[in-house]
């Protein structure tokens, strides 16, 4: 099946397969492509591929066979440090374990991005760089644990830490695996918000794998990965 959306694409992918190893595929999608400012609602069964497709598009991961272009950018054709680059620049992950550094203050793994790539630090304009944070923090509740090692948190408050890593300095993908799974329900509203508002004012797409179905209206576009065939299914939200 081919999904397709107007506008420039910020991702499109073209008969991509995924397979571990010497293994069957996991991921056999003909065609996707996302708008550049869209906001997709990515949905599947366990076992389907989600967070494969997201290691896909972060250029965590190379595609066995195909093409996954992320702002026009064909990461088959990259190497791994070219990867890494772009992605230090171009996509904020909110990754489903965190994957923060565990001997760094909340401030310090908040400011990473900022820290590792110039442009990510120039986006944060004329504020310092530890009023960005403050700021970042202050909209997730969690500017009282800013010079906390991240160990001292609880798991919802290192998914608040791992969510404004990904925010700051304005990435023109935002890619988040379950992002709001440790929060209660004010926390997840209060999330959502800064999330959208983020995205929103940096004209930032936005991928967002849950299995909560209630967000699901949240968005513009849901896409659907069948445990079966591990074909893409779209259904607009609109």
């Amino acid at each position: 099946m081919t999904i397709a959306t107007a506008g420039t694409p910020a991702v499109e992918l073209d008969k991509l397969r995924f397979a571990y190893g010497t293994g069957p595929n996991v991921l056999a999608i003909d065609a996707l492509q996302i708008a550049r400012g869209e906001t997709v609602f990515l949905h599947g069964s366990s076992g389907s591929g989600k967070t494969t497709l997201l290691g896909l598009l972060a250029g965590v991961l190379r595609a066995s066979s195909g093409s996954v272009k992320v702002l026009d950018r064909d990461f088959t054709t990259m190497s791994s440090a070219a990867r890494d680059s772009f992605r230090a620049t171009h996509l904020g992950y909110v990754f489903q374990m965190f994957n923060l550094i565990p001997y760094l203050s909340v401030q310090e793994n908040i400011l990473l991005p900022c820290r590792l790539d110039a442009t990510r630090r120039e986006r944060v304009g004329s504020k310092s760089l530890p009023d960005a944070a403050r700021e970042m923090a202050e909209q997730l509740d969690i500017a009282q644990y800013l010079h906390k090692p991240v160990t001292q948190l609880s798991v919802g408050q290192q998914q608040r830490v791992a969510a404004a890593r990904a925010l700051i300095g304005h990435p023109e993908v935002v890619i988040a695996d379950e992002p709001t799974s440790a929060l209660d329900t004010d926390r997840r509203e209060q999330f959502l918000k800064l999330l959208f508002a983020s995205c929103d004012k940096a004209g930032a797409t936005l991928i967002f794998v849950s299995h909560d179905l209630t967000l699901r209206p949240l968005f513009k576009r849901t896409v659907e990965l069948s445990s079966i065939n591990t074909a893409a299914q779209m259904r607009s939200t609109e």
